[in-house]
């Protein structure tokens, strides 16, 4: 791309190490977009030959190696070298994937003193750490090691208690006992430091050890908050490693001790103070200014969940190769039904604030394998979720309901796994209209979130009521809430949706679907947004997680916005001191000062074929889940890919624009393109509405593979009335998410609304939601 001016105002920089690529995004001051960059592993990296940036082996191990991190970050900082000036770069944020790096106790270069003529992969050559290749976050093969910790602190509940979090995978307590007791004695032995990956990207940029943030020594099962109770005897409001857990990582007292070494301090600050300034190494190799901030890193899906400037009525739900959905919570009040994480950007003199976190392994794999299993197309996918009544049946009594773990997940679906179907209350082994099947796969992931939500809600750590000054639905039977509730086998009032997010703030591929936007906003009674970026990126690669060339990810530009944030605090440019305020506070003056125009959404990126010659566009900001096993497994370099749909891409760019009805302009997206159901309700077309709207039984492009004769009516050409399959003709893209009137408020932080709720569907799903909790508990109890 052509280089930036060597002119201008300061500029802040965002980096994201992510499972495939590692993305960087720069902002102004008034965090308008300038500029975007990406090294994409597996193709300008392929020396290494992952797919989707990891290695997959048996027993459900996702590895990456260490070395493909540093020449990446090489290859990103020697681009923005050449296209920026970057001695405007005032301070530098980021963010990184869930995984460990594993330093050997061998000596390793001084970070403050490198040789800034040699490249950092050369520096560090992967015999520097003890694991070359480390578990990401999509790693599984830890789930019984977590396990025993859990048990071996006494349950889930006793363990949420000490630690805040129940056992999960992920978890840095659990990967280390498995190192520890899987991997040959050597790697254990020759180790002398372990860094989060946020963390260790940090320490290559300030050219100084740096510590992991307390939200993300919250995650790592093995740190006590200082907000807990069990912290009473320590330093007041400071966190602590417990040794008890360390023990039993370490299987001895003297082996914890070393472990709490390796790990080393916490900043305990609240991200607000600088981590430290840019290395000499970076000053001397790409020009940064000396004077440079390092802002604290975090975790990607934090620093995804702060570039969206949450409410304290939101709901963040992120889809990728792990759902997420996030929440501002209250009080530290830790319990085994979700995590809680200290707000990674708050300044040390505000009321403490927190994030809840509900969270879903299951969730890209089972997509796209439905999607492998019944259509082969997920513009197929998403008009059979759109066509198929809730509940996949239009009976009160006959709904369907499916059950997809395929990977272990936390607490507490941690010994569920397998696929399960119901029909009339009775297990089967397959639905007997299998165009059910993709619809009732997402019905019970956005199910799941939720009857987590409303269990999460009755502990109090959200606070005050979500939606205030709403009206609660009386209960739909006679007698008090408290009998209809109960008589409902529920323990909450499916019926009530005051309780309920006020808005849903989306992000990842699914969310482009508009089938998926609209089952949300129906199941959470509430409006669902998606950034712009993500909006105008959908228009041209709408089935992928990873941004599109030129687009930003969400996770480097919530670095960058925290760059920004902590740079003004340093200088004593910032107006307001709570993060989000401040943000706000900057958009709408750059709202003001440019007479309403919407954020730049993407830099030299391709155009949208709505807004061809608009320059604007924008990224998911999810990180590319899965390794690709084989040929249409549906577990791709990103999950969401597929050969047919990779041919189509030219088809998808260049017939956007008569796919989609009456576009209109918002930041490159569309305000049109959406039908109304029942009752006058504004909804994004699928591609089911824009061609059934007249006759609903218009063609489609849904296929199916050769071997699912019993499809019956699925054809090539869409919901066949005779029940006959036809001959597949060329596939239809995906038509992606639209814009539809977006209020100015949400707009000038970068936010369009893509759904809109609707009282009727949210009670047609209020009254599925007590046989769906009726058979999840018997997947928990193992009784079917």
């Amino acid at each position: 791309m052509p280089a930036l001016p060597k002119t201008g105002p300061s500029l802040f920089l965002g980096i994201e190490l992510a499972t495939d690529q590692l993305r960087a995004s720069i902002v102004d001051e008034g965090l308008e977009l300038v500029g975007v960059e990406s090294v994409d592993f597996d193709s300008e990296l392929s020396e290494y030959q992952t797919q989707g940036g990891i290695f997959t082996t048996p027993g459900e191990a996702y590895t990456t190696p260490i070395e493909m991190w540093l020449k990446g970050l090489d290859a990103l900082f020697e681009k923005l070298h050449r296209n920026y000036d970057l001695t405007k770069i005032k301070a530098i944020g980021g963010a990184a994937q869930h995984a460990l790096v594993w330093w050997k106790s061998t000596t390793v270069p001084s970070l403050s003193s490198l040789d800034p003529h040699v490249p950092l992969h050369s520096l560090f050559p992967s015999h520097t750490f003890s694991l070359p290749n480390t578990p990401v976050s999509q790693d599984t093969s830890s789930q019984t090691h977590a396990l025993a910790i859990e048990s071996l602190l006494g349950g889930p509940d006793h363990m949420a208690a000490r630690v805040g979090i129940a056992a999960n995978a992920s978890m840095v307590a659990a990967q280390l006992l498995r190192v520890r007791e899987t991997w040959p004695q050597e790697v254990w032995a020759r180790t002398g430091r372990v860094q989060l990956a946020s963390a260790f990207l940090g320490s290559l940029i300030a050219g100084k050890w740096t510590s992991m943030g307390e939200s993300e020594a919250c995650a790592t099962g093995a740190w006590v908050h200082g907000a807990n109770h069990n912290a009473a005897g320590h330093a007041s409001g400071q966190g602590y490693w417990d040794e008890g857990v360390l023990d039993i990582v370490g299987g001895s007292r003297e082996e914890g001790r070393r472990v709490r070494g390796w790990l080393g301090d916490v900043d305990v600050s609240g991200g607000s103070r600088r981590a430290g300034n840019v290395s000499r190494y970076l000053v001397e190799r790409y020009g940064f200014d000396p004077d440079t901030i390092v802002a604290p890193f975090t975790s990607d899906y934090l620093a995804s969940y702060l570039s969206l400037f949450p409410t304290s009525n939101d709901a963040v739900l992120s889809f990728g190769p792990m759902d997420t959905l996030l929440t501002p919570a209250q009080h530290y009040i830790p319990t085994r039904l979700y995590n809680l994480f200290p707000h990674p950007a708050q300044d040390p003199g505000e009321k403490r604030k927190y994030i809840a976190v509900l969270s879903s392994r299951n969730a890209d794999v089972p997509r796209a394998l439905v999607r492998d299993m019944y259509t082969k197309s997920w513009s197929a996918f998403d008009r059979l979720v759109a066509i198929v009544p809730p509940g996949g049946s239009i009976g009160l009594d006959d709904k369907l309901f499916s059950f997809w773990h395929l990977q272990g997940d936390s607490y507490p679906f941690s010994r569920v796994k397998g696929i399960f179907r119901f029909e009339t209350g009775i297990k089967v082994t397959e639905f007997r209209d299998l165009r059910a099947n993709p619809r009732c796969l997402l019905e019970s992931q956005i199910l799941s979130f939720r009857v987590k939500w409303s269990q999460m809600l009755s502990t109090g750590v959200l606070g005050s009521p979500r939606k205030a000054g709403v009206s609660a639905t009386p209960p739909p039977l006679g007698g008090t809430r408290a009998a209809a509730t109960s008589s409902l086998g529920v323990p909450f009032d499916p019926y009530d949706f005051a309780p309920l997010p006020t808005r849903v703030l989306a992000t990842g591929a699914a969310a482009n679907f508009p089938s998926v936007s609209n089952l949300v906003g129906d199941v959470f009674n509430a409006p669902v947004f998606v950034p712009l970026t993500q909006v105008d990126s959908a228009q041209v690669v709408p089935h992928r997680n990873a941004p599109a060339q030129g687009y930003p990810s969400r996770s480097s530009l919530g670095g960058a916005y925290v760059a920004r944030w902590v740079w003004g605090r340093e200088w004593g440019s910032g107006g307001l001191g709570v993060f989000e305020d401040e943000m706000k506070r900057l958009l709408g003056k750059r709202w003001v000062a440019t007479g309403g125009t919407l954020l730049r959404t993407n830099v030299n990126g391709a155009a949208s074929a709505v807004g061809v010659g608009l320059g604007l566009g924008g990224g998911s900001g999810s990180s590319t889940p899965y390794g690709h096993p084989g040929a249409r497994s549906g577990l791709g370099n990103t999950v969401f890919v597929e050969e047919d749909e990779d041919e189509e891409l030219d088809m998808e760019r260049n017939g956007r624009q008569a796919a989609l009805v009456s576009p209109g302009i918002i930041g490159g997206g569309v305000y049109g393109a959406a039908t109304y159901g029942e009752g006058g309700r504004m909804r994004t077309q699928t591609g089911s509405t824009a061609e059934s709207a007249s006759s609903g039984m218009a063609p489609s492009t849904a296929f199916t593979t050769p071997d699912l004769g019993n499809l019956g009516n699925i054809t090539p050409g869409g919901l066949a009335g005779n029940g006959t399959s036809g001959t597949p003709t060329t596939p239809t893209p995906l038509t992606p998410v639209v814009a539809l009137a977006t209020s100015d408020g949400e707009a000038q932080v970068g936010l369009a609304k893509v759904a809109e709720p609707d009282v009727d569907a949210f009670m047609t799903y209020a009254a599925i939601v007590p046989e769906y909790y009726r058979l999840e508990g018997m997947l928990i109890k193992g009784i079917v």
